[in-house]
């Protein structure tokens, strides 16, 4: 964990939050401060009126990096993407009938298990990182609040998905055969190896406070016991097989690809 962060509290109804956070990582809690002339840290983790947020700190720092799925271009995919023809629907085996249940043991901010939701398929989510855990649970629960009045789709669509706060490996290894999920969905933190100006403004933080997934590897063989059909892995196109494992096929787009690793072939009707 990098030390040069801190939890910045400046909402008193998500005080007791911001102090559990901060006592999790056993870094320093503000309050009442602007992330703008704050020096000591370079990022906080930022408890607002509006949201919880990971803000880099300084008058010059980017915007904010929040879970958000009710505009920008996550929603804007829900609504006007590919739907199954999307290579992460074929990765996952969506298709008219099929609609498999998803584990996704690396969510990070719930982007592609959104997606996933959009399609159909219900998903449960992990995420190992305290940090990225609570952007996350704030995002679903600011957009769940706002589509109960307001986008009835949306909010159908969120009631698919479900955070569990447990360690990946350890909820992995809990599973009993009664409780596989029919696919495992991995995007494990993979090292940046872009110049730092050509790295995205999202991943450059994550990689800064959350680090990369050192273990990844372990996670595959892993998954693979503890599923029904099959196991998806989505890489940068030219990384390495995780774990160096070679997979059943894959599917390769410009900047990433999807190995799949099958263990038995998906029906055609499949509802979870």
């Amino acid at each position: 964990m990098n030390d040069a962060i801190a939890i910045l509290s400046n909402n008193a109804s998500t005080s007791a939050q911001a102090e559990a956070l901060a006592q999790l990582l056993q870094v320093p809690l503000l309050r009442d401060q602007s992330p703008e002339i704050i020096t000591e840290y370079n990022f906080v983790v930022l408890f607002d009126t509006a949201n919880i947020v990971l803000q880099q700190t300084g008058r010059k720092a980017p915007g904010p990096i929040l879970a958000e799925f009710t505009e920008g271009a996550v929603d804007h995919r829900r609504k006007f993407g590919g739907g199954k023809g999307q290579m992460i629907a074929k990765a996952v085996g969506v298709k008219a009938g099929c609609f498999p249940n998803v584990l996704d043991a690396t969510a990070g901010l719930g982007k592609d298990s959104f997606v996933l939701a959009s399609l159909g398929c219900v998903v449960t989510m992990l995420e190992r990182s305290p940090i990225v855990q609570a952007l996350l649970g704030d995002g679903l629960k600011r957009a769940a609040h706002f589509a109960q009045d307001q986008d009835t789709e949306l909010y159908a669509l969120l009631q698919k998905m479900t955070l569990v706060t447990q360690d990946s490996r350890e909820y992995l290894t809990g599973l009993t055969e009664e409780n596989f999920p029919d696919v495992i969905y991995l995007d494990p933190m993979f090292p940046e190896r872009q110049k730092s100006a050509d790295v995205k403004k999202e991943m450059a933080a994550f990689h800064s406070i959350v680090g990369v997934d050192e273990d990844a590897d372990a996670l595959l063989p892993l998954a693979l016991t503890r599923v029904n059909y099959r196991v998806v892995v989505k890489r940068p196109r030219k990384a390495p097989f995780l774990n160096g494992q070679t997979p059943s096929y894959q599917l390769e787009g410009k900047s990433s690809r999807y190995d799949i690793y099958t263990i038995k072939k998906l029906p055609d009707q499949l509802r979870a």
